[in-house]
């Protein structure tokens, strides 16, 4: 419930929504307008580009630096020019402008990647060779400890403009989101569809949840921040975010990064207990390190930094290194 004195503030104009301009993202962007316009209050896009959007003939690790979708949203917050900005949670970094917020994580869809393929049913089924594009050293390191006779391929694009590359022959697969496909609908327009389980292909941290960015009050003397802060607050689902930033504490305490080759899910289980399963490998995938720990609420810092420990007597550290070194 949104206090009245929030509420009447925020109503006073229309908030302005930032977003990035592709179909994913202005789907995204709408859902969350939608669910606000459902509560009262008049919402307005505003499309902005960013870097990641603007170079589009290099992959993502190599161009290097953080907040490759985020940061021009994050500028036009600290402007003024938006009053709130909604990602995909798996582009925000963990550390965001002290004067912002992370003021909501939404219900989780799908946290699985898929693979899409016209014409092979699933990894087994490709020959041998086959040429696979995917975006992420993550899911690329992934598909070799599967398979390392698999030709791993940068692929860059929204989404329909990688599935159109699948179409044209350019790929015998690719891998993607298996969120992405469901907000889109595109599941009927494909050949076909295999959802990869997580115990097998680790997704990345906080894959399947939009994280909402807005001005921190503590930092901004006008009161409509704070009321708009209260009022993005009602989109926050509790359970989605409570797994979500033990991904995110993962990382942090790990030291990478959205692009590194690291995967990160956390889920509660039907017994209350919270499961958290990691992946971390080198680019070939001849070293790779997984964790999985189950336990109570309570003991989940003990848990990550248990993970952290066994991950460093293990050479994580060396890995990542190698990873950081390569892409120089």
């Amino acid at each position: 419930m949104i206090a009245k004195r929030y509420s009447d503030v925020v109503q006073e104009k229309p908030l302005v929504l930032g977003t990035r301009g592709s179909l994913l993202a202005l789907w995204q962007a709408n859902h969350i307008k939608e669910k606000l316009e459902s509560l009262g209050f008049q919402v307005v896009l505003k499309t902005i580009k960013t870097k990641g959007d603007k170079i589009l003939d290099a992959p993502l690790a190599k161009i290097g630096g953080k907040g490759l979708f985020t940061k021009e949203l994050e500028n036009e917050l600290l402007s003024g020019g938006i009053d709130f900005a909604v990602h995909s949670l798996k582009d925000v970094p963990i550390a965001i402008p002290p004067e912002l917020m992370l003021v909501s994580i939404t219900q989780r869809e799908d946290a699985r990647d898929c693979f899409v393929s016209e014409k092979y049913a699933d990894i087994a089924s490709l020959p041998q060779g086959a040429k696979v594009g995917t975006t992420s050293l993550r899911r690329s390191m992934q598909l070799k400890r599967i398979r390392q006779d698999l030709d791993t391929q940068s692929l860059r694009g929204n989404v329909q403009t990688r599935l159109e590359k699948l179409r044209k022959g350019e790929f015998d697969a690719i891998i993607l989101a298996s969120a992405g496909l469901n907000r889109l609908d595109l599941k009927d327009d494909i050949g076909f569809i295999s959802h990869l389980q997580i115990n097998q292909f680790i997704p990345a941290m906080g894959q399947g949840s939009l994280g909402i960015e807005c001005r921190d009050p503590k930092y901004s003397p006008d009161f409509r921040d704070q009321a708009i802060m209260k009022v993005l607050e009602s989109l926050h689902d509790s359970k989605s975010a409570l797994c979500c930033n033990i991904e995110r504490a993962f990382i942090q305490l790990l030291g990478g990064g959205c692009q590194s080759p690291i995967g990160i899910h956390a889920q509660i289980l039907d017994s209350k207990e919270i499961e958290i399963q990691c992946v971390v490998g080198n680019l070939d995938a001849s070293k790779v390190l997984t964790e999985t720990r189950v336990c109570n609420k309570g003991e989940v810092e003990y848990a990550l930094q248990d993970m952290i420990n066994t991950l460093k007597k293990n050479g994580v550290m060396e890995i990542l290194e190698e990873v950081r070194t390569s892409l120089n």
